[in-house]
């Protein structure tokens, strides 16, 4: 019996500890590992556990607190004047059945709403005499939460004042993005070259909490209210009641709710939103049954954890089978080659799905696919096709596995796989899949700095073919009249501005034309080293593998990147008209500053008035080097707030961490040496 005790403990703690990695990872990375789906049945099995053995019951386990733990990334942190619950949930119909005819069984006839559970970020909103003064988010749930009011503010659906206001309102929503917005702003990811949003729900999270309220109100979030939390001046009596109060003052509130009286009436109306899940342009993650009277509620109460007059009822993942009929390869922006999965349509969450991405070869290889396989398809997040699983067992005959090629599907340059990452891209450096985005890395802030140019402009002028390279960038002022006559980049004010951003930029140092040529492994502080070993793009260009290799931090296979870079004849061709075009290729020799000579520093965190590059270039400038990773070898850890991993490692290996001033401090004595 003992052993049974402590196998039962053990597997109680493991599931314990993986359910907190995995709560981290949603409430507070914002970055999931697996479906809610597969969290959920993890929490059913420890509260099954713990049931059973209640005597094992601990106050820290995840069955006992609410969601994540407040941070301090977007602002203040505010106290809660109503804890903001999650809700305890439930996954059948015997499970609904049970809480309804608990409610009943303690007042009657009761009132039952059922609505749509939005899947984002709860947000709570206080007003006072009518007026916008706090939003908060859930944070920890009971105690407190992130001050996050500027951003809200922008948000489209939250209203700043009330048309007809109370002396105080406290009201909770949950805060999404339309799988429209959604689309947008991944689009626009792909095409600035950064990491693509897994899902609508971590984008909103990840968007609530940026510093910068611009770009939340450019990311088009949403809101829906679902509750009231608190009132002063003015009571209700259900929940209904509140809702026509609050769209009175032009508040959105949840758009899918009904009022039900029966067991029948309730699991209809869950149905009822279960088939409307894929029609409604936003994800959901289940529905909502919550007792409509607010006295009633206040009967009930709540535990530390859930209010016991609500339960959400989680959709089970909806799965069909289809047959794999082809597998096409994309090339993105960045030149990454994406393998989608052509299919057989099938309906899910009440649309029709025929493609799903397979993402890389390693994904392909761990499914073990192959062209004509029976495939096991569903969505996650109710929302974006993908594919589980292979039935093995009907695999027709001389079936072969599927390899992404080792030439680009566009151009047919050669395709190969990153250092350490599971992405194939193509080399090809004129792909006209890549050519936009290698046109914005060229003129953007870390290159060549032209000021003005954004991306619109870019995406235009390449389709128009006016862009058919970097280099064709310094003669657009050719085509000045044509310009300003289509309104490509504007009147006549705005085009003029621009050519002379480019004309200005001709005059850049070689290091940032050399950044934009986008050389794999060779950023800015790399093209910096080039430059001030070899001087001019000439020299560097009929550079040999040994004498690239002497450069500090160029090994191997940067060397040799760079030198079949030059190599190329388009390349080399490229670079002339670049030189004919005026553009800078010589370095001025600057002299370096030596205070920092011989030192090695990590930067980390969020720095109080520097950014990292212009730290990290400092560093360069004064003859120090700046390293990406802790080690033995390195000097001193720069850093900031929110530092994270490399401020533990810093200081595991005893390494001297030091602040802003004190690094500004360290600076100024090249100056005082002088």
């Amino acid at each position: 019996m003992r052993t049974t005790v402590e196998t039962i403990q053990q597997k109680i703690e493991e599931l314990r500890k993986t359910l907190e990695y995995h709560s981290d990872r949603y409430y507070n990375q914002d970055n999931p590992e697996i479906s809610d789906y597969e969290y959920d049945q993890m929490m059913l099995e420890l509260k099954s556990l713990e049931k059973e053995h209640p005597e094992l019951i601990t106050p820290e386990s995840p069955t006992q607190h609410v969601g994540g733990t407040a941070k301090r990334e977007a602002g203040v942190l505010v106290k809660h004047r109503v804890p903001m619950l999650s809700l305890a949930d439930v996954f059948s119909r015997e499970e609904v059945d049970a809480f309804v005819q608990d409610m009943q069984a303690q007042f009657g006839n009761p009132e039952f709403v059922v609505e749509t559970k939005i899947d984002g970020l709860s947000m709570a909103l206080r007003y006072t005499d009518g007026v916008l003064t706090t939003a908060i988010t859930r944070g920890d749930g009971i105690i407190q939460g992130e001050d996050v009011t500027e951003n809200a503010r922008v948000i489209k659906d939250v209203k700043t004042r009330l048309k007809h206001p109370i002396p105080y309102l406290e009201i909770r929503g949950e805060v999404y993005m339309t799988d429209a917005a959604f689309e947008k702003v991944n689009e626009k990811q792909e095409l600035l070259g950064k990491k693509l949003f897994a899902n609508p729900r971590n984008c909103a999270a990840g968007t609530l909490r940026q510093l910068d309220s611009r770009i939340t109100k450019e990311r088009e979030l949403s809101l829906f209210v679902f509750n009231i939390q608190e009132t002063q001046g003015r009571e209700f009596t259900t929940h209904t009641e509140g809702y026509e109060y609050l769209k009175s003052n032009g508040i959105r509130v949840i758009d899918h709710y009904k009022v039900c009286r029966t067991a029948d009436e309730v699991w209809n109306a869950i149905e009822e939103i279960g088939s409307m899940r894929g029609e409604l342009g936003y994800d959901i993650d289940g529905a909502v049954v919550k007792l409509n009277s607010l006295a009633q509620r206040a009967i009930v109460g709540a535990t530390s954890k859930v209010p016991r007059w609500a339960v959400a009822y989680k959709y089970p993942p909806e799965e069909k089978e289809s047959v794999l009929l082809d597998i096409e390869l994309s090339v993105g922006r960045t030149g990454r080659i994406t393998p989608t999965a052509v299919f057989e349509p099938v309906r899910l969450c009440g649309t029709s799905v025929s493609r799903a991405t397979l993402h890389n070869q390693d994904f392909i290889d761990d499914l073990d696919i192959c062209i004509g396989d029976t495939i096991v398809v569903y969505k996650s997040g109710e929302i974006i096709p993908k594919i589980r699983a292979v039935k093995k067992e009907k695999r027709p005959q001389g079936a072969k596995r599927f390899r992404i090629p080792d030439v680009c599907p566009v151009c047919g340059a050669p395709a190969v796989r990153e250092k350490d990452t599971a992405d194939i891209r193509c080399t090809g450096s004129n792909c006209p899949a890549q050519l936009e985005r290698h046109i914005i890395n060229f003129v953007g802030r870390d290159a060549m700095d032209i000021k003005g140019f954004g991306a619109n402009y870019i995406i235009e002028l390449v389709r128009l073919g006016y862009l058919k390279n970097v280099a064709d960038i310094f003669s657009l002022k050719e085509h000045r009249e044509e310009l300003i006559e289509q309104g490509i980049i504007g009147k006549e004010k705005n085009t003029d501005k621009l050519l002379k951003a480019i004309e200005d930029a001709k005059a850049n140092q070689p290091d940032r034309l050399l950044t934009g040529l986008g050389i794999q492994g060779v950023g800015k502080a790399t093209a910096r080293s080039l430059m001030s070993h070899f001087g001019t793009i000439e020299k560097l260009a009929g550079a040999s593998q040994e004498e690239l290799e002497s450069v500090s931090d160029i090994g191997s296979i940067s060397a040799e990147a760079i030198r079949s870079y030059f190599a190329e004849p388009d390349n080399r061709r490229l670079l002339e008209k670049l030189r004919d075009a005026g553009v800078n290729m010589e370095a001025e020799q600057e002299e370096a500053g030596t205070v920092f000579a011989g030192k090695t520093f990590v930067v980390t965190g969020t720095l109080p008035t520097m950014g990292r590059s212009e730290a990290v270039s400092l560093i360069q400038k004064l003859g120090g080097k700046a390293a990406g990773s802790v080690s033995k070898k390195t000097s001193y850890v720069l850093a900031g707030e929110n530092a994270g991993s490399k401020l533990t490692k810093a200081q595991q290996l005893g390494i001297p961490v030091i602040d802003e001033a004190e690094f500004l401090e360290m600076a100024a004595a090249e100056n005082q040496g002088k």
